[in-house]
């Protein structure tokens, strides 16, 4: 049955205000990148994300179901045997692969505190060793999970990337409609790294002329810093077709003065130009140097793997 005709089947499990959830038939939880991306392998414990960011890229996931991509943040798809499909699909791969968790809907969204799917998927994580783990949420519902996380560091490589697009709060309102606002997130990435769990800020998408300033981004890796984390990142936004039909008119609403200039650069292509990208990642990493702030997924030996090393060293007599 293709995805379409299972989406259309999935049974409703509850709604509330706009957004309506179901659970929907999964053939696998682990699904392989392309060749190039940081991390070989995605799991996504939902289908569609109530944050209804305006730039969100993910929407193209629900025209797969034959949808809208403005349903993206309406209809709310949770995936059935997560954790179970991922024990046995978690055989088939190495353990120097890198996971992502998180990266075509938050992990930690609103869903998550009815149907749990993410601790699920965690709690499996969390009996496996050797493996490259890495979450990425807009969410402070991802310190309900901390004594699992951090159980999970001890005997994996794990990173946490908290999403922040900006510290202004009305902006962020406006780009991230129902997502928790930045002092929360913020809050969040203070609490995980007083837990020992290795954190990171992600400013993603970087947006030119709404979030690329020096200045705007500035203040947000001192924040990010000051709050204890690690890293910081520095994507650029591009806005593939499912996407443009939802911020473009955004745009005409709330920023008609870069409308124009924007349908300009996105209409031939979903990527910025090459110039563009090199000013923001020099002007990026400069404010990283500034803070002493990393650039990527962190590197350490979680505490299992060094007193396994010490064992090798020093064998018991």
């Amino acid at each position: 049955m293709g995805i379409a005709r299972l989406a259309a089947h999935s049974e409703l499990l509850e709604t509330k205000r706009q957004v309506r959830y179901f659970e929907i038939p999964a053939r696998s939880i682990l699904n392989r990148t392309k060749p190039g991306m940081p991390f070989q392998w995605t799991v996504n414990p939902y289908r569609g994300c109530e944050f209804g960011c305006k730039y969100c890229y993910a929407r193209y996931t629900h025209e797969f179901m034959e949808m809208a991509a403005s349903e993206f943040e309406d209809k709310i798809y949770a995936k059935s045997a997560a954790a179970h499909l991922l024990r046995q699909e978690l055989r088939k791969i190495g353990g120097a692969e890198r996971i992502a968790i998180g990266t075509a809907t938050d992990p930690y969204q609103p869903a998550e505190r009815r149907f749990g799917r993410t601790r699920a998927i965690l709690e499996v994580f969390a009996k496996e060793r050797g493996r490259y783990l890495g979450i990425t949420t807009k969410s402070d519902l991802i310190v309900r999970d901390i004594a699992l996380l951090g159980e999970i560091a001890r005997a994996n490589v794990l990173t946490v990337h908290v999403t922040i697009t900006t510290l202004h709060e009305k902006l962020a309102r406006l780009l991230e409609p129902r997502a928790p606002c930045p002092t929360l997130r913020l809050e969040a990435v203070r609490q995980l790294s007083e837990a020992g769990i290795s954190v990171s800020v992600f400013p993603n998408p970087i947006m030119p002329g709404i979030t690329d300033d020096e200045k705007h981004l500035d203040r947000l890796a001192k924040a990010a810093r000051d709050a204890g984390a690690q890293g910081f990142g520095g994507g650029p936004l591009f806005l593939m077709p499912c996407a443009q039909r939802v911020f473009l008119p955004f745009l005409d609403r709330e920023f008609p003065q870069l409308a124009r200039r924007y349908r300009a650069t996105f209409q031939k292509c979903p990527y910025l130009d090459r110039p563009y990208k090199e000013m923001l990642r020099q002007r990026v990493q400069r404010i990283r140097d500034r803070y002493g702030l990393a650039c990527g997924v962190a590197e350490y030996r979680p505490e299992l793997w060094r007193e396994e090393e010490q064992g090798t060293l020093f064998p018991l007599q």
